[in-house]
């Protein structure tokens, strides 16, 4: 029970998808994609339907800008998804797509130089055919790298993120499914642990029951990557929590492992009512959607990595702040 046709399904995909001219990138998709395929994106795109609006809105206009596209992978996994009682099978790509910065895109003005798009995405395969999608991409990253400032100075770092330090993401051959089972219970443990943060623990406490004293939380542009439990709890996770009351439960469309690799998705994950400042914002008092996609390394029974996609253009439009526009407004030197 491998998942090496589904893998190959993705692979061939990527490798017809990343090839292709402008004009022709309609036509792979619908080479691969059920004609009714849901796709979801980040704001602005939101979900679309079919190959040709996937083509249309997302990847020709990204293609033009980004010329001499390069998809650099560092984790690649399938896996049967928890959510469904185990019947889909997902296959998950996790890196960066580089390219030359060349045209601008969704307002942001181009560089000339060389830019990453961090991305995460989650295919279902049935049939031989991708039927569902879910592609977040970090557009503040690159919004950075174009010498915008969409959100306040954070206490966590910005850097184009490395993959895993073991090397060892690309999981091209199916890993045991013992691994897979031993990765998804430690997810599994993590989230039970987090739950509507009511545990009653200590914080740091709480986060040594399922993480690594060295783990590295890669987070998204707008909150920054932090390194060890202390720094996670101080830069990221204490202001978090201090930020947000009501927050309801967690909500997955997907969930699954393999190997030492696992993550989920939502749309969203999880809703909370914006009490205090948050990324230096202050507050609002309005509930926020979190459209949110977690890649996790485990090692041994706990977890030591994670990359964290998170729609915060989508988040703060939900509270009334358009970042998009916002950068659109800022003058060019």
């Amino acid at each position: 029970m491998g998942f090496q046709t589904e893998k190959q399904v993705v692979q061939d995909l990527y490798a017809a998808l990343d090839g292709a001219p402008v004009d022709r990138i309609t036509d792979v998709l619908a080479d691969t994609l059920s004609p009714d395929a849901l796709w979801r994106g980040f704001h602005p795109f939101g979900a679309c339907t079919g190959p040709q609006a996937i083509a249309e809105s997302f990847w020709q206009p990204l293609r033009q800008s980004l010329t001499r596209m390069q998809r650099r992978q560092d984790i690649f996994f399938a896996g049967r998804n928890e959510i469904d009682g185990f019947q889909g099978v997902w296959v998950v790509s996790m890196g960066h797509l580089m390219g030359l910065f060349d045209q601008p895109w969704l307002g942001i003005a181009p560089t000339g130089k060389m830019a990453f798009l961090r991305y995460c995405e989650f295919n279902r395969v049935a049939d031989g055919r991708i039927t569902e999608t879910a592609m977040y991409f970090d557009i503040p990253h690159l919004m950075m790298q174009a010498g915008l400032q969409p959100f306040p100075p954070q206490t966590a770092a910005h850097l184009v993120q490395p993959g895993p330090m073991t090397h060892d993401g690309l999981l091209f051959d199916d890993a045991p499914e013992e691994q897979g089972r031993a990765t998804l219970a430690a997810i599994n443990a993590m989230i039970g642990d987090l739950g509507t943060w009511q545990l009653g623990l200590p914080l740091e406490e709480e986060l040594a029951r399922t993480w690594h004293d060295d783990m590295i939380w890669w987070g998204p542009a707008g909150i920054g990557a932090t390194y060890t439990i202390k720094r996670y709890a101080k830069q990221h996770s204490a202001p978090f929590r201090a930020a947000f009351k009501e927050r309801s439960k967690t909500r997955h469309i997907a969930r699954l492992a393999e190997g030492a690799y696992g993550g989920f998705f939502g749309w969203p994950n999880f809703t909370a009512l914006h009490t205090g400042g948050f990324m230096g914002m202050p507050a609002s008092d309005k509930r926020g959607e979190m459209r949110v996609i977690d890649i996790y390394r485990r090692d041994g029974d706990k977890l030591a990595e994670n990359w964290i996609f998170i729609d915060l253009l989508h988040f703060w439009n939900g509270l009334g702040v358009d970042i998009l526009d916002r950068m659109a407004r800022v003058p060019r030197t």
